[in-house]
């Protein structure tokens, strides 16, 4: 990090994408903008639209808001979102090794050197690996989880293999592909009752049906009955081409942050979600003010320790690097800590838990994300 030393490092800090998860992206976004030195860092600002267009956007205060991308969301027709895209200026990422942006405004071009990629995405495109992908294809320094261990965190049924070959207890599953469920015109499979025989033999209501890829709770339902199963089981078809059917775990729910990598990696301590619904889904989770998040909650003697050291276990085992959030079930009646997922890209906004704890650990948002960003230089040159 020698080199870096007498300059400010020019950092693309990227947001929004094509999932479901982009107004939340946003919203991270501009939390972790807030507390970037500018001293240290030039940053440039990319935010990507829910159709993958590349923004260049030159005013953080409107990032939260969206105002960025509103005259593409309030177009009309295809013709009215091509001439609002004509006229905003443009930023993308070359995946040449020369390390750089390539700026359209106002007609013109510029080529943008760039030190290290800071992407702060949720979800498709940005949290499973594609967009890691070209950082490593144009060698950009980038933080957070490389490519492969944000494609198998991301996708929950893949991250269960990973935690069964390490012995993490779990909550049963069945998986389901998408075309049990629904044939290629969107309509009912007409196996779709196969399907459910083959739940209901292995599994007891209520059950857990979640798309297998899909992050902020985005497509999960709880399912007590047969109709309710096929109801679930369709809507999780439209996000993901697979699908996670999940024994019920009733217990509190029990998040825990994670930073660093390898055996330097730590967790900052534990924090209990209260759902203001049956379950925290996206709406309580993001829309619903009485859903609380205690960053001190009472557990029994040990179990936070347990819970600490099994995070790190899932962690190290998914090779997770920068930070994650890893999520568990502390089971009711008897303690029995469940694995539940890992966020390779933790939400950042006003109530999400990770910067919570990380803050209360003694390890404020300004310090982490510097930290996260020279480890990003620490990973590039030992990979070179």
């Amino acid at each position: 990090m020698k080199e870096l030393n007498d300059k400010k490092i020019r950092l693309a800090l990227i947001f929004g994408g094509q999932s479901s998860e982009h107004d939340v992206s946003c919203v991270s976004a501009t939390t972790v903008a807030s507390v970037l030195d500018r001293n240290k860092y030039d940053i440039t600002f990319i935010g990507i639209t829910k159709d993958g267009h590349w923004i260049l956007v030159e005013d953080e205060n409107i990032i939260a808001s969206r105002e960025w991308e509103r005259s593409i969301v309030e177009a009309k027709d295809a013709e009215a979102r091509a001439e609002a895209l004509e006229k905003l200026p443009r930023a993308i990422i070359s995946p040449d090794t020369e390390h750089s942006m390539i700026i359209k405004k106002d007609g013109k071009y510029e080529v943008r050197p760039l030190d290290v990629a800071l992407p702060i995405m949720h979800g498709l495109f940005g949290e499973d690996g594609t967009i890691q992908g070209l950082f490593e294809l144009a060698h950009i320094p980038y933080t957070g989880c490389g490519h492969l261990s944000s494609a198998v965190t991301m996708d929950k049924f893949f991250t269960k293999v990973i935690a069964d070959s390490v012995g993490v207890d779990q909550a049963a599953y069945v998986g389901v592909r998408d075309y049990e469920v629904k044939d290629r015109d969107g309509y009912e499979a007409p196996d779709i009752d196969k399907v459910v025989e083959k739940i209901e033999t292995t599994r007891e209501y209520p059950v857990f049906v979640k798309p297998s890829c899909a992050g902020s709770s985005m497509g999960i339902t709880k399912a007590h009955n047969r109709e309710e199963l096929i109801e679930g089981l369709k809507l999780a078809a439209e996000h993901d081409s697979k699908i996670l059917v999940e024994e019920s775990i009733l217990g509190r729910e029990i998040e825990c942050a994670v930073f660093g990598y390898g055996d330097n990696a730590y967790a900052a301590g534990v924090g209990e979600v209260v759902a203001a619904a049956e379950f925290y889904d996206f709406d309580a989770k993001y829309n619903n003010s009485e859903s609380l998040t205690v960053t001190s909650p009472e557990l029994p003697e040990g179990k936070a320790e347990e819970i600490m050291e099994t995070a790190l276990k899932i962690y190290r085992a998914c090779d997770c690097f920068g930070f994650a959030r890893v999520d568990f079930f502390l089971e009711k009646g008897t303690d029995r800590v469940v694995f539940n997922e890992i966020n390779a890209i933790p939400g950042h906004t006003a109530i999400s838990m990770y910067p919570m704890l990380m803050e209360k650990a003694g390890h404020p948002m300004s310090e982490y994300m510097d930290r996260m960003i020279m480890m990003a230089y620490e990973r590039h040159n030992y990979n070179k």
